[in-house]
């Protein structure tokens, strides 16, 4: 896994030749951006996770961008947005469909209504779908999932990141000990 994610982390030099950041590039390579430290790893993960659920097209780019206001790591945030791929993606939307329905507690409704009986005769089936209980259901659901995964997201990465510290500091203190005798 890590040998995947520094593959697939980009660099800041890819970033300066994307013709898409190209403006903005001065802003986006800044170093603190790029660091790694306990305040901004966690930020780029629930960051990532955000953009990766709510964004469907430039997750990338998006959550570089994002990065900047919220000074977040860039290639953390760039490389958490791949929690949702072509396999995740599906039973995502499924259970924010059922997540939002259960919330806006659409099963207590009748699913015939009148806008849309009216909407199913003369608008398209995409706006029959924006007027049916589907979308109200399925955008609340991603905006929960998002906002719990981004927190569960921030936290456990603060915790690893703790955990991680904390293991370099015993792994010190067990060699100065060891040179000591």
């Amino acid at each position: 896994m890590p040998g995947w994610i520094r593959k697939n982390m980009p660099q800041r030099e890819e970033v300066a030749r994307n013709r898409w950041l190209r403006p903005v590039a001065h802003r986006v390579l800044r170093s603190e951006l790029w660091r790694f430290t306990r305040r901004s790893v966690p930020r780029g993960v629930a960051l990532g996770v955000v953009v990766g659920i709510l964004v469907p097209v430039a997750q990338t780019i998006v959550a570089a961008f994002l990065a900047l206001p919220f000074r977040a790591n860039v290639p953390v945030a760039a490389v958490t947005t791949f929690l949702t791929n072509p396999l995740t993606t599906p039973p995502l939307w499924v259970a924010a469909y059922y997540l939002g329905s259960w919330m806006l507690k659409f099963d207590s409704m009748t699913p015939d209504t009148e806008v849309t009986r009216q909407a199913h005769g003369w608008i398209s089936d995409w706006l029959a779908w924006l007027l049916s209980n589907a979308a109200p259901a399925t955008v609340t659901g991603l905006v929960t999932l998002a906002l719990v995964c981004a927190v569960i997201g921030y936290f456990l990465s603060a915790l690893g990141w703790r955990i991680w510290i904390a293991r370099k500091w015993r792994r010190r203190q067990h060699c100065r000990t060891c040179r000591s005798h």
